[in-house]
């Protein structure tokens, strides 16, 4: 089995330390940049399995660089910050990132949430590895699960890897409702630490990227959401 290979995106040196220790006791390959700059310029020239990115750095922000890495890469990211707030953490998860963990925080608990996304991501990988339904096909939306590419009236639409797990979800499970808690639970996993409007915020950015016109995902009050297969 090959070694995982973890960027430490941190510019408190003592942090970092701190992080790639228990990194590297869990046999973890661990690079690390100081600020966003670097951190970009190491992203480019590497390959990874998962990214640790604080927010709050000099040159270049995280926002800037998570947004930088989701133009080319699906790599799990969990954003690192002390900062709380609810806007921060949606910001966040609208961006692509996987997990937000605010400081300070247990390392102990670092390394599980690395591992409980590192699980779902081999476990949904292993499904559409051994599927041979590998087009789905929804009115005008075509999703390639083998390439993991979504097309609507022909035309790639890109999507974070939220997005489309999401998507792929209420695809494989069409006409059928699920309430918030649900899709938190089959989508994200029961060990994610988020809250109901993560979903709500995933909603809406697939549906700005499927285009009003295509309406696809429905609400429906006080119940939760369903992709419907009809018009």
């Amino acid at each position: 089995m090959n070694t995982l290979k973890i960027l430490i995106v941190e510019d408190e040196e003592r942090m970092r330390k701190v992080i790639k220790k228990y990194l590297e006791a869990e046999n973890y390959e661990v690079k690390e940049a100081k600020d966003g700059k670097e951190a970009i310029e190491i992203f480019n020239e590497n390959e990874f399995d998962f990214i640790l990115l604080d927010i709050m750095m000099p040159n270049i922000d995280g926002w800037t660089v998570c947004r930088e890495i989701r133009k080319t890469s699906s790599v799990p990211i969990i954003m690192l910050s002390a900062r709380g707030e609810e806007y921060d953490k949606l910001f966040g998860f609208e961006l692509g990132v996987d997990d937000y963990m605010v400081k300070p925080f247990s390392p102990k608990e670092l390394i599980a949430r690395i591992k409980a996304i590192l699980n779902r991501v081999n476990n949904f990988n292993n499904k559409v590895e051994n599927t041979n339904d590998t087009l789905i096909c929804i009115k005008n939306l075509k999703i390639n699960t083998l390439s993991n590419e979504v097309y609507l009236d022909d035309n790639e639409i890109k999507l974070t890897p939220k997005e489309y797990d999401l998507l792929v979800f209420l695809c494989e499970n069409k006409d059928i409702t699920f309430s918030r808690e649900q899709l938190l639970d089959r989508v994200w996993g029961y060990d994610f630490y988020g809250d109901l409007r993560t979903v709500d915020t995933h909603i809406k950015q697939l549906r700005e990227k499927l285009c009003k016109k295509n309406k696809f995902i429905h609400t429906i009050w006080g119940k939760g959401y369903k992709l419907k297969a009809g018009d």
